[in-house]
């Protein structure tokens, strides 16, 4: 994952708690429609509309997908394992 030093975060941090406390309002059952929206409008916004933009856009989102696997997911199925035990 290609992190962003601490001094480069402050930018979006504001943004971000801004957003984060907008989709924690909502139903349960709309925050995945509305974070896909989200998600889906910055990459239109951010990558042209060429085969090789809309390649690295996807590329993108495999590797946020991966990282979310490996440091969220991974260790809560760990905790959960030594919890209830193997399968």
């Amino acid at each position: 994952m290609p992190y962003i030093k601490t001094g480069k975060r402050a930018k979006y941090d504001i943004i971000l708690k801004e957003l984060v406390e907008i989709l924690r309002a909502l139903p349960p059952e709309e925050v995945d429609g509305e974070l896909n929206y989200l998600v889906t409008n910055l990459l239109k916004e951010i990558y042209p509309l060429r085969y090789f933009h809309i390649n690295k856009a996807i590329g993108v989102l495999e590797c946020i997908k991966l990282e979310y696997y490996r440091r969220v997911a991974a260790p809560y199925e760990d905790l959960k394992i030594q919890e209830s035990g193997d399968v």
